[in-house]
């Protein structure tokens, strides 16, 4: 039994379209020797950052060691204990809330200090030595003293 014609058309299509696919793949082999390799494709950063075709200056070079350069917070040094304790006035205190502001004398920020954080009974307008926390709503005193 012979090849239908339906089989024979098909055959043909095939054929056609793997010769095409083979001249294809030649025109792409030809075209790419006229530049368009991976030179063509290369893009270059200058000095400013902005995109360039031309490979960068060798003589514009900047030499950087690797142990200059800080990849963490640098340490600090040791905190005298005189440099954390401040002094300021009592502006408002409630007793019977166990809550008050007081005034510092250097940055004339009011900060918060509670009851819990006192050494000796304050009132207002006293002057007080104390130190600063950090809480979860700000700065608060801390070991709050009255100066005599």
């Amino acid at each position: 039994m012979g090849e239908t014609w339906n089989k024979k058309e098909r055959e043909k299509k095939r054929l056609a379209n793997r010769k095409e696919k083979a001249e294809k793949k030649l025109e792409r082999k030809e075209n790419s020797k006229d530049g368009n390799n991976l030179d063509s494709m290369l893009a270059y950063l200058d000095e400013n950052g902005n995109l360039t075709s031309k490979p960068p200056d060798p003589r514009k070079k900047i030499v950087i060691n690797a142990e200059d350069i800080n990849t963490s917070v640098p340490k600090q040094g040791p905190v005298n204990p005189e440099d954390l304790i401040r002094k300021g006035t009592v502006t408002f205190f409630n007793d019977a809330k166990g809550y008050g502001f007081i005034k510092d004398r250097e940055t004339q920020e009011s900060i918060f200090v509670h009851i819990n954080s006192l050494t000796e009974a304050i009132k207002e307008n006293n002057l007080v030595s104390f130190e600063i926390e950090m809480g979860p709503k700000g700065a608060n005193a801390v070991n709050v003293k009255l100066v005599k």
